[in-house]
């Protein structure tokens, strides 16, 4: 009677153990996927931003000399990722085709000017800083005129801070059911072993001697549930990969670092905190307490 009672124990515990790994490998599977998505919103709003160009439009006595140099010393600022020399020739040869004429046969002269397009960092697509690099250029001696969309600059920013909010928002609202859900699965793991709490307790036990192993084993189980939390979202990134190769998503082990870390701190401080509070409120029951 006794080795049957003892089996269906073992069953029970592991039953347990087995949902709260599950438990918690869902949940973190879904901030992962969560954190991915924030993290890649970054680097795909990183990448809008740096195909924007402000073009500084120069004079027509500035030697070609000194727009080698006046070019060399932007791609040492530290705002620019490329700078693109246009000369006046080939900007007119470019138009006449959009067009599909010649405009030069009709005017005579070439209207336009040479140009030099800076590609900036992500970091310097704002409008404020825009509009400071504008009033720098202009004050410099080759420069007759700059030029840049300055509202797809504002609604870009404005887009990117909205997405970034409500991104933020609800990885917030996850993270708060993840700590929800895993910490009561903890607590229904515990709660079966109420009795031998106390028991340890009233043979004189210390709290901190009954948390211990409770803790440790919680620590494992959450351990073992980002593992396969982390196992589920490499086979996610694989086929995402596929499907957006642009996103670069296999070889960005920075964003995938991150996301390893991220989640195994989660485990480990959600089920640490988790077991240490469900386990100090069945030391501070009474007996009597226990039954209800």
């Amino acid at each position: 009677m006794s080795s049957k009672f003892d089996s269906y124990q073992k069953r029970r515990l592991r039953s347990s153990y087995f949902s709260v790994v599950i438990s918690i490998a869902l949940v973190l599977f879904m901030v992962g996927i969560l954190g991915l998505v924030l993290l890649k919103s970054t680097f795909v709003a990183n990448k809008v931003k740096e195909k924007v160009a402000i073009t500084l439009f120069l004079k027509d006595n500035v030697s070609w000399k000194n727009i080698e140099t006046f070019q060399a010393s932007i791609e040492k600022e530290e705002f620019t990722r490329k700078v693109i020399y246009t000369s006046k020739k080939l900007a007119a040869r470019e138009y006449s085709k959009e067009i599909g004429e010649d405009f030069l046969e009709f005017l005579g002269t070439n209207p336009l000017k040479n140009g030099i397009d800076i590609y900036l960092k992500a970091d310097f697509v704002t409008p404020e800083k825009m509009e400071a690099l504008e009033k720098q250029f202009l004050k410099h001696a080759y420069v007759s005129d700059i030029s840049y969309d300055k509202p797809l600059i504002n609604l870009l920013t404005k887009n990117i801070k909205r997405i970034s909010f409500w991104l933020l928002v609800l990885s917030g609202f996850f993270a708060l059911i993840a700590i929800i859900l895993i910490n009561s699965s903890i607590r229904l793991s515990i709660y079966s072993k109420r009795f031998n709490i106390k028991t340890m307790q009233m043979v004189g036990a210390t709290k901190g001697f009954i948390r211990k192993p409770f803790i440790l084993q919680s620590i494992k189980l959450g351990f073992l549930g980002a593992f396969l939390a982390l196992v589920a979202l490499a086979v996610v990134i694989y086929y995402v990969d596929k499907l957006a190769p642009s996103l670069g998503l296999k070889t960005d082990y920075i964003t995938f670092g991150y996301l390893v870390g991220g989640i195994f701190l989660s485990a480990f401080l959600i089920t640490w905190l988790s077991t240490f509070f469900a386990t100090q409120r069945f030391l501070n029951l009474q007996t009597d307490e226990l039954y209800s």
